[in-house]
Formats: structure tokens, C-alpha cells, sequence
């Protein structure tokens, strides 16, 4: 692919590594479709680039999250999770504690988008998480591309994860998850935050669901493992016109 170098809310040293276009990624078919500015997701490094695997930092926080106000990811190292809620970054370690991250804190796996709903809908009570796919693509009118979701509410269960830093040489993904601490957050209000990934945009994330989350008081969160609705849980979703991704290499 092309390499060009990006300016703006992203630093010259930054370099476009791919970009999904909108052909690839098509629109909403639901009422209420927002600006073209907003439905971009902003992403540094690929799901491929982590089972390599590799998880040096490519780039700074403060200089990729721009005008992002929900989003995903981890830190050099894969040193916890990330969960961005209205245009905060917060890190989840091990000790399941939620704080705001430093602007210069780089990442080696960050997905953002401005996030506008074009469609909400709520979810059935007793829904589990592993039961959205179907949910989400029919709210979407489609099973490909990228769909940003947000959902909020009280959970009758919530289970969430984080992973410790790891040391070169770095050991595959799936060695790093079997080291997770689980946090079983039990009934909690809270609010998710992810992307549904289509298999055309396979390599670019892990097709599917990935969700990361905060409960609203702040007090816990990390990568959700699984979760089951309670009656006030809302799904918003917006699909993106395509994925500008980004390396620092």
C-alpha cells in the first residue's frame, strides 16, 4: 500500500497505513445519517500487527484520538486496557482501577470514532453479550464493514478483563489472555464501548464484537468478557464510512 504522511490532528511522523474506503464500508441504511466528518475510525496498528505479535507503542495518545469521543485499545507493552468514553482516555490495569491516561502514553492498538448514533434500539432483558452479533447487524442494515456501538444500563452481569505489561521477547496473544485478571463485576449500570468488525475488514481488527467498558461511577471496567442485559439497556450504533489506519514505523 501507499504510505502518506498525515498532518492535522495526527503528527507527520505518523504515516497512513491503510485506508478502508467508503466503497468497502457502506452507509447506514437508517434515518439520521451524520456528517461525513464523524464516521471515520481513527486506528493505530492492525489485529494483525498484535499476533505478530508486537506491542511497542506506534504513536501518542494525544496526537491520534483527535475528536474521537468513544474507542478502544491498549498501551505500550499491551500494558492494560483502554476504553475512551466521551473523549476521555482511561486505562484499566490489573488492579481494575480505572484513571485517566497521560496524552503522551503511546499505543500499539487504538480504534476512535466521533460518535453520532444514527440508530437506537433497546435490548431485550436476560440478552448476552455473546448473542449481539445478530442485534447489531440488523440495526446496521448490514455484516460488513466497521459499526461503532455504544451501550448503556444497568447489567445483571458484567464480566470484564485487563492483561499485565509484557517483556521482549513478546510472548503470542493468546499467551498474554491466559495471564487476564477477570473482574466479575456482578449488577452494575454501565457503559460499552467497541466495534462490530466485518469479516472484509478481517486483519484490520478481529471480526466480530469487541467491546470495552467503564461502570458510571467510574470504578471498574476493562475489555468486557461477557455480560447479561437488564430491562433499561440501550444499543446505539453508527456505521463508518471506512478505517484510516495508522504506524509510527
Amino acid at each position: 500500500m501507499n504510505r502518506l504522511t498525515v498532518t492535522g490532528a495526527v503528527a507527520p511522523a505518523v504515516a497512513l497505513l491503510a485506508l478502508v474506503a467508503a466503497a468497502a464500508l457502506p452507509t447506514a441504511a437508517t434515518a439520521g445519517d451524520a456528517p461525513a466528518p464523524t464516521r471515520w475510525v481513527k486506528q493505530v496498528g492492525t489485529y494483525d500487527y498484535l499476533v505478530t505479535p508486537d506491542y511497542d507503542g506506534l504513536a501518542p495518545l494525544g496526537e491520534v484520538v483527535g475528536n474521537s469521543t468513544i474507542g478502544l485499545g491498549t498501551f505500550d507493552r499491551l500494558d492494560g486496557e483502554l476504553i475512551l468514553i466521551g473523549g476521555d482516555v482511561y486505562r484499566v490495569g490489573t488492579d481494575g482501577v480505572p484513571t485517566i491516561v497521560d496524552p503522551a502514553t503511546t499505543t500499539p492498538f487504538f480504534e476512535g470514532v466521533k460518535f453520532a448514533p444514527q440508530a437506537t434500539r433497546v435490548i431485550p432483558a436476560g440478552t448476552e453479550c455473546s448473542a449481539l452479533l445478530p442485534l447489531v447487524d440488523n440495526l446496521a442494515q448490514t455484516s460488513i464493514g466497521m459499526v461503532a456501538l455504544r451501550i448503556t444500563g444497568t447489567f445483571t452481569s458484567l464480566t470484564a478483563r485487563s492483561v499485565p505489561a509484557q517483556t521482549q521477547p513478546y510472548p503470542p496473544l493468546s499467551e498474554v489472555v491466559a495471564e487476564q485478571t477477570v473482574f466479575p463485576l456482578g449488577t452494575t449500570r454501565a457503559t460499552l464501548v467497541g466495534f462490530r468488525t466485518g469479516v472484509d475488514a478481517k486483519g484490520i481488527g478481529a471480526p466480530g464484537i469487541h467491546l470495552h467498558g467503564l461502570t458510571t461511577k467510574r470504578d471498574a471496567g476493562g475489555h468486557i468478557l461477557s455480560c447479561t442485559t437488564g430491562d433499561d439497556v440501550r444499543l446505539s450504533i453508527q456505521v463508518t464510512r471506512g478505517v484510516q489506519v495508522y504506524t509510527g514505523r
